[in-house]
């Protein structure tokens, strides 16, 4: 491939790929800060990062669908195979509707249940129970907004998910600021004012994105897509999307149950945890973002065959995401003790945030390593390697680790730190290793 072409086509999908991710990874953390100020304490924010943790668990069981769409759909389109390309879409959408409803009813009768179990405070239940309802009860159109942004972004058209997202932003935000705090006219509804202002921003995406979808692909009957039934195309999304989600989906669980124990720790040491993260997510946008925009150019190498290429411009990509990841996590490091007084006045969190900010710099190179090799595995056909390595390592290490420093040894928040370092390091080792070795040479779908 020439470089210089391949450096314009990044730029091309990546920008687009890097706002649509920071638009979407804005949703929470608008919600988390915007609440700091509604002057009801930490609780409201503990259990608002608590439920985000949930439903973040909850979205990367629709995304294993949207996984397989991305994959599949990034060879076919590759390899020209367009009918194969739209019936793994409406497949996916078929199945993830079917899910979506599902879950969407469980959170909404079971939101009570499901936090004592995952060990909200009760001071902080109200809040919880309040956001996880509204919110969850209409998780079922983000289910169909991943399907519908994926079969998009794979075939290069990444503008229109990211205008989408921009505009549900723009909504929430603006949501926010009635229901929470009261304006326009709106009471002041506080943190179920959040919940409504982010399920109706969800559902506003998901209406813009089905009307771009119908508009930008061509119209073929679903009778005519669908007969005779695609049984290969449901085959290769189960193959791919149940490992792929399986991986994302073990490290959330886990991290629900570390959560579960800084819980046990104090109100505060859950909320240090709710703004750090938080923080740190915007430090990884250029990684996923130029991760999701390299993946989409490799699927379409490897659904030509050009597995070479494909190599060197998954380097080329992983280079880039190493050095701006590491830059912004020591800048953020730098500027820690400046932030976090801007959110909040508790000098434990302010203290324990710092220490944490600086530990996350050297976190930062395995979770480099740990984004880029797992997703781009994954495109390349590399299915089973990165779930088998990831389980494994973050419950040994991530979850056993983290939580004998945070408790018995009494290190806190910034113990539990300490064993998300190992974690994340100790699995990209192994995992850049395995795309280094070239063994996924030849593994492809189309």
């Amino acid at each position: 491939m020439d470089k210089i072409d391949l450096r314009k086509r990044l730029r091309q999908l990546s920008l687009p790929v890097f706002v649509d991710m920071s638009l979407t990874m804005l949703v929470g953390t608008v919600d988390t800060f915007m609440l700091s100020r509604c002057g009801d304490g930490v609780g409201p924010v503990g259990a608002v990062g608590m439920v985000n943790m949930l439903v973040t668990l909850v979205f990367m069981v629709y995304q294993f669908l949207s996984t397989g769409v991305s994959v599949l759909c990034a060879q076919y389109y590759g390899a020209g195979k367009q009918r194969r390309f739209m019936q793994t879409v409406v497949l996916a959408l078929a199945l993830n509707a079917t899910l979506g409803i599902a879950i969407s009813a469980t959170l909404f009768v079971f939101a009570e249940q499901i936090l004592v179990a995952m060990g909200l405070r009760p001071e902080a239940m109200i809040y919880g129970e309040s956001y996880l309802r509204i919110t969850g009860v209409m998780s079922v159109f983000p289910a169909l907004s991943f399907a519908l942004g994926a079969s998009l972004r794979s075939a290069g058209k990444v503008k229109e998910p990211m205008i989408a997202n921009g505009i549900a932003n723009i909504l929430n935000v603006i949501g926010n600021w009635a229901l929470i705090f009261g304006h326009f006219g709106f009471p002041e509804m506080g943190v179920a004012g959040a919940a409504l202002a982010t399920a109706s921003s969800r559902f506003i995406q998901f209406a813009i994105l089905a009307l771009m979808h119908r508009l930008r692909h061509v119209r073929l009957l679903v009778a005519r897509l669908m007969r005779p039934f695609p049984w290969r195309e449901l085959k290769n999304l189960f193959y791919v999307g149940i490992p792929s989600m399986t991986e994302p989906m073990s490290y959330c669980l886990s991290q629900t149950v570390v959560v579960y124990f800084i819980n046990k720790i104090s109100t505060e040491a859950l909320a240090t945890k709710a703004y750090c993260a938080s923080l740190i997510t915007f430090v990884l946008l250029y990684c996923v973002s130029v991760v999701q925009a390299g993946d989409i150019l490799v699927g379409h190498l490897i659904g030509q065959k050009r597995y070479r290429p494909a190599y060197l411009a998954g380097n080329y990509f992983l280079r880039r995401c190493m050095f701006v990841t590491l830059t912004g996590s020591a800048l953020l490091a730098i500027a820690g003790p400046l932030v976090l007084p801007m959110l909040t006045h508790e000098p434990d969190i302010i203290s324990s945030g710092t220490a944490i900010l600086a530990i996350d710099v050297i976190l930062e190179i395995g979770r480099v390593h740990n984004i880029f090799a797992c997703s781009t595995l994954r495109c390349v056909g590399d299915i089973m390697y990165p779930v088998v390595v990831g389980v494994t390592v973050q419950w040994l290490v991530g979850v056993g680790v983290a939580c004998l420093l945070g408790l018995p040894a009494g290190l806190g928040i910034v113990g539990v730190w300490i064993g998300f370092l190992l974690d994340e390091n100790l699995r990209g080792t192994i995992l850049i290793r395995r795309w280094h070795s070239k063994r996924w040479m030849g593994r492809s779908f189309a």
